[in-house]
């Protein structure tokens, strides 16, 4: 199986066990595009039947697709809190706020 299909793997055994809160880091580092989207699609499905996702990803891209709210940490210290619907919620924003911190 390729990359992609055993990390959607693991995902999907994580997600059977009907949990509370999702923690991922970096869900979906080294896979393919298509892979990409389907463990996004995963996700927001969990998201959209109200359970917690926290996600840790270096990738803003990833992070503004899926989360609602993005905490900057630097030095293990929250910098900074970007709202979904703030005019901070986009790329260039978001690594403003990153290069800064």
């Amino acid at each position: 199986m390729s990359g992609g299909n055993q990390q959607k793997i693991v995902i999907a055994k994580w997600l059977l066990r009907s949990l509370d809160i999702i923690i991922v880091d970096e869900p979906t580092r080294g896979v393919d595009i298509k892979a990409k989207s389907e463990i996004f699609k995963l996700l927001l499905e969990q998201k959209a039947e109200g359970k917690g996702v926290i996600a840790f990803s270096p990738e803003c891209r990833e992070l503004l697709s899926i989360c609602d709210r993005i905490l900057v940490v630097s030095q293990g210290k929250i910098v900074d809190e970007v709202l979904r619907g703030s005019p901070q919620f986009n790329e260039p924003s978001l690594l403003e706020i990153i290069h800064s911190a």
